[in-house]
């Protein structure tokens, strides 16, 4: 299918993002996670080398993003590498990224609920993040309009929040260029673990590609709105790292579970805490929101394929929204903040989503020279980079990652007996709307 002929594709769903919408949702996907809550993980892997695991995070995130965009322009549908892989590699390999994004994503979801939570209210950490998955899925069930609507407000107030932590970390007293250089001791396996936890405050991106058939003139908004996104998130992820470690250094990042909060609390500006964490929770919620958002049409677009029950491929009448597909997410986002923490939850996800971005540069590795707006070889960094990150996070979380990834290749396998039958919907097609 030729970048033209994309523009022809019917949607399922309505298209009324353009291309500034398209990029303060990916930025709501990404503002947040790594700033919040993957820069102490990382610290304690990386130590003071955090901002070259964080320089490799974002080449690779690059890499991915090139591969994404060109696939979302060709195939503007939601999904995701789930039509990416089953377009270019097969049925299996579309199933097993898309098996794999809802399962690494439904984490995201727990870990961004809990990280609102602890900042909100410590002592109410998970109730309030039980309470916060359950509003926003009624968000987004109301509409993609209104989940673009509430991400810019939530943007805008975390962009100011967090230029605010950035002067008060370097102007406040307590910041040391010493804690910066020389670097301390740690091995390739450490930065490596610590690109591969800070790959998940990146991943935010492919929001922007989920959301393709909710994207008006998505061959030119998508590859543009993409890369935007990125450079931004990347700009204000190495001011907020290189001011925390200057403020309070690796040992106390590392130790920290609110580690932006103590690094503004170190010098003369420590009343700006309160902002810190009023800032941190609408960071978390606005990820969130744009998760849910995400996942639920990676769902919606597997059971339009008859890959899973077909209930979850209804579009509601009125806001054409999957909102069963969205209860879904929000239902197992809930179940899994029960159980998880938020460490957990992040060296999961990450593992899950490496992944899942490997099947998507792979499938960029198929696209012809007129298919193609980058370099092959970003995609074939981005194979490699996937996997070397996914493996050298830790060994547990790889261990539960392939567990996963075996699971739903025997639920794939049920499928293909007949075990799970259902009638695939074809792409264009529309769900009767007595069916509510």
């Amino acid at each position: 299918m030729s970048g033209a002929s994309a523009e022809t594709v019917p949607s399922r769903l309505a298209r009324r993002l353009d291309t500034a919408d398209a990029v303060v949702i990916g930025l709501g996907s990404m503002l947040g996670a790594g700033v919040f809550s993957a820069i102490g993980p990382a610290a304690a892997a990386a130590r003071n080398v955090v901002p070259l695991a964080l320089l490799i995070a974002g080449g690779l995130a690059y890499c991915n993003a090139t591969s994404s965009a060109q696939l979302a322009a060709l195939y503007p549908q939601s999904g995701g590498a789930y039509v990416y892989g089953r377009r270019r590699l097969g049925h299996v390999w579309g199933f097993l990224a898309g098996w794999m994004f809802i399962v690494g994503k439904v984490a995201s979801c727990a870990a961004m609920a809990l990280t609102f939570g602890h900042y909100a209210a410590p002592e109410y950490e998970r109730p309030l993040a039980l309470a916060a998955t359950v509003a926003l899925t009624a968000v987004n069930v109301r509409g993609i309009g209104k989940t673009a609507a509430v991400t810019k407000v939530i943007v805008a107030v975390v962009l100011a929040v967090l230029v605010t932590c950035v002067l008060a970390t370097v102007t406040g007293g307590a910041f040391r260029a010493a804690r910066l250089w020389p670097p301390e001791p740690v091995d390739t396996q450490g930065v490596l673990g610590a690109a591969g936890l800070l790959f998940f405050a990146f991943a935010g991106y492919a929001r922007i590609a989920t959301l393709g058939e909710e994207v008006r003139d998505p061959s030119r908004s998508i590859p543009r709105a993409i890369p935007i996104a990125l450079f931004v998130a990347l700009v204000v992820y190495g001011a907020v790292a290189v001011g925390a470690l200057g403020a309070i250094g690796s040992d106390a990042l590392a130790r920290s579970a609110a580690p932006l909060a103590d690094a503004v609390r170190a010098g003369r500006l420590g009343s700006l805490v309160p902002v810190v964490r009023v800032g941190a929770a609408l960071a978390s919620l606005g990820v969130l929101l744009s998760l849910i958002a995400g996942v639920s049409r990676t769902a919606f677009a597997m059971a339009a394929e008859g890959d899973l029950p077909g209930i979850l491929s209804v579009v509601h009448p009125t806001t054409r929204t999957p909102y069963r597909a969205d209860v879904l997410v929000g239902v197992l986002g809930v179940m899994v903040v029960l159980v998880l923490d938020v460490g957990q939850a992040i060296a999961f996800s990450s593992f899950s989503v490496l992944l899942y971005y490997a099947v998507t540069n792979v499938s960029a590795l198929t696209l012809s020279v007129s298919e193609r707006r980058w370099p092959r070889a970003f995609a074939a960094l981005g194979v490699l980079g996937c996997l070397g990150l996914a493996a050298n996070l830790p060994r547990t979380t790889t261990l539960y990652g392939l567990a996963m990834l075996l699971v739903g290749l025997v639920v794939f396998l049920l499928h293909r007996r007949g075990r799970w039958t259902r009638k695939p919907q074809t792409p264009n097609a529309e769900r009767p709307r007595a069916i509510r």
